[in-house]
């Protein structure tokens, strides 16, 4: 098993939480041949409620798997990573700043831009 299915199952596990018993959400494939876990969208919603609500530890840990995700299927150009940090919902900066950090941490080096 390669890193992006290991992050699939990963995600898939993780939205189980938004899920009734019994149930589970596929993984698609995209027009340009990546494959994301449905239900992340959801399921960091529910995960900044409950950072709002106080829970740390594993919900953290759940917003930052699912950044590559929300990513990928385009919501921080929807809504740039400043825009979550701006205001005063603590899940939404938390989700900004771990989105701000994944971007800069993925954008291709000026070296291996020129190549």
């Amino acid at each position: 098993m390669n890193d992006k299915q290991a992050h699939g199952h990963e995600l898939a596990d993780i939205n189980q939480k938004i899920l009734a018993d019994g149930q589970s959400l596929p993984q698609v494939t995209l027009k340009d041949g990546s494959q994301v876990q449905t239900g992340t969208v959801a399921t960091l919603l529910l995960n900044i409620a409950l950072y709002n609500e106080g829970a740390r530890g594993q919900v953290e840990q759940e917003l930052a798997v699912a950044i590559p995700t929300v990513a990928k299927v385009g919501l921080f150009d929807l809504f740039p990573p400043d825009q979550w940090i701006a205001g005063a919902n603590p899940g939404r900066r938390l989700v900004g700043e771990l989105a701000r950090n994944w971007l800069a941490a993925s954008a291709p080096s000026p070296a291996s831009a020129r190549e």
